[in-house]
This record gives structure tokens, sequence and C-alpha cells, in this order.
């Protein structure tokens, strides 16, 4: 039934812009053409595109107008919205529904019958002694990136970046583009922490390639000054002089007005919401950053600090407020409500050459659950086309089918592959399901047996017991197994696995007897370079009873979580 157009006499207060609390300003204009809507927004700007502030700072984007999606006065003029910016909220009486704002010289008392909170979230800070050294700063805001890019043409010559997270990763690439000699530094076990070790290792060779210093498995100690320029100490006495120090180690949610006002924090310190965005306290929704949610996959209840989800959540929250508030001037809603989908987490970043993206979760995020990974190392269009690039892709695989994670990093068509798992896993396919899918195909663009195709084909050969997988990650023991290379000469020459035994894939039709008698009563298990070959070499294997495994992902993948293992032939 269509909603009727009675004059509303609703108002709508939302505390904070950009993503969140714009999608849900504009979403409700378009529910209620009535109602007074007004944005509270602390900063300087009430709407800008964020995510493109690393791009502004290197000068990928010359005009810092680019970034900004709406002025106060362009949101009046096309939405009606009143956008107050420069206005703190500092208070607000549940009961009463009044909302307290400041614009530093006098406080002023508006009241509202639904009020949306979307203050986002404020740049971790550590305690390093130091931190507040004029030279470093944070890259949340549109002021952060003007003195950032005003440095940099400035004649700034060096960078240290403080996070190797998609933020720090596109802040250390924007800085060495821009030509400063750049320092990155982070505290995990490798960068990108979302992202499995094994394709990491892939971003932080590229980053080393075009000439980034990286510090991982270490943190800033201590931040001290020399004549006016940051020296950043490490743990392991590492001393990096700058002209700029980006801090990028993470974000927390600000819930200092929501813990005034009674409304229920998670132990994560983020404001709980339903799935129709509502706080605990009637007649107060929250969306974006502040916010926490429950991940697909793993359950673990957190912020995720992603704009596509901020934006979702803005309309989910805007209908809800249509159907819940009175004065809308509706006189029906649609009885189905919308609600917000537990995340994935998909995401995508730019690292330089290479596209790395992942959805679902990751081997860590899983603990000891039981998975099965498939591993891809294939080119991004058919490989007779000039041009093709490899990407490396894997999928972690639940005992049931279910697909729990995927990631890939490449040159070209990383994106597209891991949003259509995305949309397997929303869908509820399992992982051999993939094999069904219609994706289109042209030379230029993939190929028949497109990387996702051959994810499902391998989970299918998993699934009927085809293939029986070797975990590279666990490690290969040539001690306790007989580990076959059934690449040729060439390949096993420019490095193989130390202990390991050659015997290209052709020969072993007639050589099962020789594997037998090397075997020696051991499980053996067979590798290629990436997969294929040693599936085939382990066919033979077990169609003549012997109990062999074939290495997920083969030597691609031992290169880069066993490294230590490979040795090379002597000339």
């Amino acid at each position: 039934m269509a909603p009727t157009t009675q004059p509303s006499t609703r108002t709508l207060l939302v505390v904070g812009g950009v993503a969140g609390g714009m999608s849900t300003a504009a979403r409700m204009r378009r529910l209620d053409p009535h109602a007074r809507i007004v944005v509270v927004e602390e900063g300087s700007e009430v709407s800008f595109a964020n995510c493109g502030l690393p791009y502004y700072v290197g000068g990928d984007i010359s005009s810092r107008d680019t970034l900004l999606l709406h002025t106060p006065e362009s949101l009046w003029r096309s939405l009606r919205i009143e956008a107050r910016v420069g206005t703190s909220a500092v208070d607000v009486d549940p009961d009463a529904r009044t909302l307290t704002v400041s614009t530093g010289d006098a406080n002023e008392e508006l009241s509202y019958d639904a009020l949306v909170l979307a203050p986002g979230a404020d740049a971790v800070r550590p305690p390093i002694p130091g931190l507040d050294h004029p030279r470093v700063r944070t890259l949340r805001s549109v002021p952060d990136a003007d003195l950032l890019r005003e440095w940099v043409v400035g004649g700034a010559t060096s960078a240290v970046v403080l996070g190797a997270g998609f933020i720090g990763l596109e802040a250390a690439e924007a800085l060495r583009e821009a030509g400063l000699q750049v320092s990155l530094v982070e505290a995990a076990a490798h960068v990108l922490p979302p992202l499995d070790g094994e394709l990491a290792a892939y971003l932080s060779a590229e980053l080393r390639r075009n000439d980034i210093d990286v510090h991982d498995r270490v943190a800033a100690t201590e931040i001290v000054d020399d004549d006016g320029r940051p020296v950043v100490l490490l743990g392991d006495g590492t001393r990096l002089p700058a002209d700029l120090v980006v801090l990028s180690v993470g974000v927390r949610p600000r819930v200092e007005l929501a813990r005034r006002a009674g409304i229920e924090l998670t132990g994560r310190g983020a404001i709980a919401v339903d799935d129709e965005q509502r706080t605990s306290v009637p007649g107060i929704w929250a969306v974006g950053d502040v916010t926490a949610s429950t991940h697909a996959v793993t359950g673990a209840v957190a912020p995720v600090a992603l704009a596509t989800p901020a934006n979702r959540a803005g309309r989910v929250a805007a209908d809800s407020i249509a159907r819940h508030t009175e004065g809308s001037g509706y006189a029906a809603w649609p009885a189905a409500a919308r609600t917000a989908p537990r995340p994935l987490g998909t995401a995508v970043v730019r690292v330089f050459g290479l596209t790395a993206a992942m959805t679902g979760a990751s081997r860590e995020s899983l603990g000891d659950r039981r998975v099965e990974t498939l591993r891809v190392h294939a080119g991004h269009h058919a490989g007779y086309y000039p041009g093709a690039q490899t990407m490396h892709l894997l999928v972690h695989v639940g005992a049931d089918g279910a697909i729990l994670g995927a990631q890939g990093v490449g040159a070209e068509g990383v994106d597209k592959r891991i949003d259509v798992i995305a949309t397997a896993m929303r869908a509820g396919l399992r992982a051999w399901d993939l094999v069904d899918l219609d994706l289109c195909y042209a030379p230029p663009y993939g190929s028949a047996k497109d990387p996702v195709l051959m994810l499902g084909m391998i989970a299918d050969n998993v699934r009927t017991g085809m293939l029986v997988q070797a975990d590279p990650v666990a490690g290969l023991d040539p001690e306790s197994t007989l580990v076959l290379d059934v690449r040729n000469p060439d390949e096993w020459a420019r490095g193989h696995v130390d202990g390991a035994v050659l015997l290209p894939q052709p020969e072993i039709a007639d050589e099962v007897e020789r594997v037998r008698e090397l075997a020696a009563g051991r499980p053996v298990v067979v590798h290629c370079a990436s997969g294929f070959r040693s599936y085939l070499a382990h066919r033979t294997l077990a169609a003549h009873g012997i109990d062999s495994r074939s290495v997920s992902g083969g030597m691609r993948t031992i290169e880069q979580t066993q490294p230590e293992s490979i040795v090379v032939d002597q000339e």
C-alpha cells in the first residue's frame, strides 16, 4: 500500500554526517517530504568522501573540492535538510526527547521525535611518549588531509606510517607516489592483518619492490624531536627520522554521548543495536562506526568500519523510524521490515600494482574451527590472450561445505572474484555450488574455467573424495612423509623442498612401484607448481592404493608459507 502524504509533524535529529548519518537523513527525506531533519556535525564538513583522503594527500585526487559531496547549502537546497557544522552534541535527555548542542559560545536544546547517533569513531592513540608531536597526524578528516597535503607539497621528503591496515597501506602508497621515502610499521606478524599471512606476503614484497621500508612484528615505543622533525623509535632499536608521521593503528567508537544517555554498549565499547538499528533506548537509533555488528561467519560482535555497511544501516534506520515514530503522515507501511544483515566484512585495497580483497573470515579468526582451505593460482583471463596476470585466491570451507571466507591478491580481476564469492556466501551457496555459477566469459575478461569455478571444482573433488589435500600452512615433513615433487627438472632446479623427491607427473603412471618403494609405508604428499599436476598424480597413486595427498596451492603457496624449507640446486 502506498503511503499517504499528509503533512508530517515529526522531527529527526542526526548526530554526525558522512556515510551513516547522511544516508539516514537523505533516505528519511525521501520517505517523509514534510519532516524537519537536522544533522549536527562537530567537524567542518558534513558530507565528504573519507575513503578518498589518502589519494588527495598523495596527489591522485588533485582538488579537495571533489571530496566534498555536500555542503550545508547544497543539502538545504536539494533536500531541505538543516546541516549544522562546527556544532557538538553534548547531552541527551531520552525522557524529554531533547538533544543539547553547542557551537562553542552557547548551548541550544533541540526536541526530537527520533534521534540517530552517527558520530563515527576516533583514531586510536596508543600510549607512546611523544605522540603529541606537531608533525604526527591521523588521517580521518578533511583538515587532517589538508595539513598532510600541505606538508607533502611544502617539501617533505620522508614519512613514517604507523599501522599497516587499510588506511595505513593507502597512506604509505600515496606518500611514496608523491615522492617521499616511506617507512611502514606494523606490530602484527604481517601487513594488512585481516588477510591471511600467505597472501599478505605478496603485499609485503610489492611494498618493498616500490621502496617502502617495511617493519613488521615491531611497534613504535617513542617519538622524539630532532630540531622540529619527529624521530620514531621502534622496539628493536631502529630509529626512523621523518618529516611527518601518519598514525593509523585503529579506531575507537565515539560513545560518550550514548553512555550519558544510558544506551547499552557492547563489551567492545560500541553501541548495541538490533537489526533495525534501534538502540536500547526508545526513540534513539544508531548507525556507522559507532555501532557493533555480529559477524556473519564468526559471530564476533564488534564495529565494522566500512562505508557500505554504514550506508546500508542508514537506509534501514530511516525505514525503521518511518514505521515506529508518530507524525509521519503515513497511513500504512509495509509490514515486512527491511533489516540490516550480518556483515561479511567484504573489503578491498590497492597496494601499488596489486589488489588485495577479502570477504568473510580469515584463517586466524576461525580459530580451532575445522576448515578446508582451497587455493588456485590462475590467470585473470585466458592464458592465450596477451596480458594475463596471475591471481592468488583461497577459500576457507566448513565441514558442511559452507563458504566461511575468501581472499585474493593479484594485479587484475581480484575484486570481481571476491565480489562473486561474497554474493554466493550471502545466498547461502556451498563451496561446491561455485562450479555451477554462470559467469561471463570472453578471452580478454576471463577463462571458460574461471578461477571461481575452479575453486568450486576443487571443493566438489574434496567432497566426493576425488581429492585429499595436504595443507601447506601445517608444513611438509620429508621425514614422516614422502614429499613428491611432480614438476619438471627446470622448475625443480629453481627451488624445491629440502628432502623432496623429483618425479615429473607424466612419469608417475610408469613409476608407481618405485613411489611405493620410496614411500616405504609412509604417506605420500604430492605437489607441483599450483595444484593441478599434483592432483593428476594423486589420482594415479590413489588408484593404486597408495596413501596420497595433494598439496593445496602447490609450490606457489609453499614459497609463502614455509620459504625456509626451499633449497636451490647449486651449479
